[in-house]
């Protein structure tokens, strides 16, 4: 499937039925009189966030969303029946912005949270409706509303408890597999990723999501390379995990490069628990690799540790510090003591 997070989709909610104009007209009733009924209402659309999808590819097939209207009123005192509403399915972390791209209307980050996008027009009434002691007949009723047309932007933000970062080569999609069963593209030859991948990541018994987005160059925030576009998904991470290729000749400037893109993008991204590694230490020797770890650690003012994706040493190390960053933004654990007892 092809990953797609950013669309946009254009909705219009139902109009209202008109009102109708009727008097009842019976053999043998004395009294008559007004019985137009209302129309009815037009149909909502809805935004809902389910489970179970990744990507907003639906609609690049379909842009356009329109619920239907109400019917018309009827005499016999009869409402018109309501359109019917439409829901837009979206996957969990979609952001929905005006035709700007800057006012956030919603962010649906539960499932089954719903936002209702398009309000149904109301419907109009019938002559029945304007019947007083001094309007016996009266012969007007009124239009149904017209619905509400927006234009709208989908935003897909993953939700992941870790984020990988660095530039490209870096070693993140090697690190991905490595770890979790997500089958990133890997090749022995110099390239980028072009769409992120999730994967479950395991250990100790604990499992998380991990969030691989194409690596960052100098100048991504400007739009070099394929930009910024991509750190949203990482935004919603509780922690970094930073990847530095060890086989740089200037690993403190690598380490830099990415640091100033991410303060460019976000400060609060920059800001965010990081957890700082020099990748393929298998192919380096021991005083290179003191070397260079020495150098990063300065320019970082932190600890840095050692791993290798393809010979998978320090990797342990490693998740253990993504989930001691993770661990206290999770719920306390449920025990079996703690759940609710049932006959």
């Amino acid at each position: 499937m092809k990953f797609l997070d950013l669309a946009k989709v254009y909705v219009r909610s139902g109009g209202g039925g008109a009102g109708c104009v009727s008097f009842r007209r019976e053999k043998f009733v004395e009294y008559g009189g007004p019985d137009g009924g209302d129309g009815g209402r037009g149909g909502d659309v809805w935004a809902e966030a389910v489970g179970g999808l990744n990507t907003l590819i639906d609609f690049r097939f379909q842009q356009h969303f329109f619920a239907r209207s109400g019917q018309h009123g009827m005499g016999a005192q009869r409402t018109g029946a309501s359109g019917d509403d439409i829901v837009l399915r979206v996957p969990v972390g979609t952001e929905i912005l005006e035709e700007d791209q800057e006012t956030v209307i919603a962010d649906l980050t539960e499932p089954g949270q719903r936002v209702l996008l398009a309000k149904g027009g109301n419907g109009g009434f019938g002559n029945l409706h304007f019947k007083s002691s001094t309007n016996r007949a009266p012969r007007n009723a009124n239009p149904g509303q017209e619905g509400v047309e927006r234009t709208l932007w989908l935003r897909l933000k993953l939700i992941a408890d870790a984020g990988l970062v660095g530039l490209p080569n870096a070693g993140k999609s090697t690190f991905l597999a490595a770890v979790s069963n997500a089958r990133p593209k890997i090749a022995d030859y110099p390239f980028t990723t072009l769409h992120p991948n999730l994967g479950v990541v395991g250990i100790d018994g604990h499992e998380f999501v991990m969030a691989d987005i194409p690596g960052l160059i100098e100048g991504a925030s400007e739009g070099r390379g394929l930009g910024d576009q991509f750190l949203g998904h990482v935004e919603r991470s509780r922690v970094l995990l930073h990847l530095i290729d060890g086989t740089a000749e200037d690993v403190a400037q690598d380490a830099r490069t990415i640091l100033t893109e991410l303060q460019a993008y976000s400060p609060a991204l920059a800001e965010k628990p990081r957890v700082t590694a020099l990748n393929k230490i298998d192919a380096l020797d021991a005083e290179t690799l003191a070397e260079r770890k020495a150098a990063l650690e300065a320019e970082i003012g932190g600890p840095v540790l050692l791993m290798s994706g393809v010979s998978r040493q320090g990797v342990p190390e490693v998740l253990r510090a993504l989930w001691a960053q993770i661990l206290p933004s999770r719920g306390p654990a449920v025990t079996e003591e703690d759940k609710p007892w049932q006959p």
